[in-house]
């Protein structure tokens, strides 16, 4: 979680840092919630004092560092104020009633118990100190398919997470700002072939789940060999230098052609066709939209707990609206929906399509 968004809040005499958190799962379209973190009070000459703002006892002494360019870190010197009297078993109650918005009592599933106590673990490890770094949001083209941004969306038993859209010529790219035991923030969840839409079966057929799957591992090995046949063709032009996948989507390489191919497939595509998510596959959010636009063949990040083993496996994107999405795990049986984030964030935008591009690099290198 430690991109978690925060932007700063300049009040009166007060420069206050606010975590933006997503609502209680799985209500993906329900505003964020927000809550302080610091306070700077801003004194006469130039002096400053800092509160941690964390914890249930109200403000106390906190500390304040800029580490670098675009980067600071606060630290809690009354780390505790962010106890509980009833120890850590009432910690984890309040912070469960707080951040899912149920008791103990009302998680029957044993595994879903386990990933949500990792869960708390996990985040209540940097309860004393945090550090911050810039996050721009996505430069916009008019050729992009929706406007890129900022999402919400469910991630089963690990609960709502923050997901930032970008396009990137013949790709899109979900990054996670938020992130769990098994997937970090900084992460690249999924990625869509813009390249490649599916061509769903008729709603009748589509409750199958084995005629969605057979649709898109064709897709999968067509991408496979398009992968081949461009790495042999750079080779025989030029053995020396090393093959570059096609379809990498970085930067603005090959952002003409796919802009062209991407306009021509919503040309061709309907304004809406019905959809349902096949029988075997789970959804955090039973309210998911009915009728879609588009759909193409993606890939999303899985690994187990810890990052370990890290593999992209083949999904679906489908695209219901200009602020919603989805994405079918195949391999997990899943689904996730995702919905747009709506507050607007002031001075967030990159200065370049480079310096946004760098951002994606560093965060994603800090989580690996």
């Amino acid at each position: 979680c430690a991109f978690s968004p925060t932007p700063l809040q300049v009040d009166g005499l007060f420069i206050i840092g606010w975590m933006y958190l997503p609502p209680h799962d799985p209500h993906v379209d329900d505003p964020m919630r927000f809550k302080p973190l610091f306070r700077i009070h801003l004194m006469e000459r130039k002096s400053a004092t800092v509160e941690c703002m964390y914890g249930h006892k109200g403000p106390h002494n906190g500390h304040i560092q800029i580490v670098k360019k675009d980067e600071f870190s606060t630290k809690c010197n009354q780390t505790d104020h962010h106890r509980m009297s009833g120890g850590r078993q009432e910690e984890f109650r309040t912070w469960l009633r707080e951040e899912w918005g149920r008791t103990l009592e009302d998680i029957f599933h044993e595994h879903m118990q386990e990933l949500i106590l990792m869960k708390f673990i996990y985040t209540s490890q940097y309860d004393n100190c945090l550090t911050y770094r810039r996050i721009y949001l996505p430069p916009s083209s008019p050729d992009d398919l929706i406007k890129p941004g900022l999402f919400k969306g469910t991630y089963g038993s690990h609960g709502l997470e923050i997901v930032m859209l970008s396009f990137h010529g013949k790709k899109a790219k979900g990054t996670k700002i938020t992130g769990d035991p098994n997937i970090p923030a900084g992460q690249q969840t999924v990625e869509i072939d813009l390249a490649h839409p599916l061509q769903l079966p008729d709603i009748e057929n589509l409750h199958d789940f084995s005629e969605l799957s057979r649709i898109v591992l064709e897709v999968q090995e067509q991408v496979r060999r398009e992968e081949q046949e461009q790495e042999h063709r750079q080779e025989e032009e030029d053995p020396s230098q090393p093959a570059e996948k096609p379809l990498g989507g970085g930067g603005a390489e090959g952002e003409d052609t796919a802009a062209g191919a991407e306009g021509s497939i919503q040309d061709k595509a309907p304004a809406s066709q019905p959809f349902v998510l096949p029988m075997g596959v789970i959804s955090r959010n039973e309210d998911y939209p009915r009728t879609c636009r588009i759909c193409y063949y993606g890939t999303g990040l899985i690994a187990g707990h810890g990052f370990t083993s890290p593999e992209r496996t083949p999904g679906v994107f489908v695209l219901f609206d200009d602020d919603r999405f989805g994405f079918i795990w195949l391999e997990l049986k899943s689904f996730s929906l995702y919905s747009r984030i709506k507050v607007a964030f002031q001075n967030a935008e990159a200065p370049s399509r480079e310096a946004f591009d760098e951002m994606l690099k560093n965060i994603q290198s800090l989580a690996t």
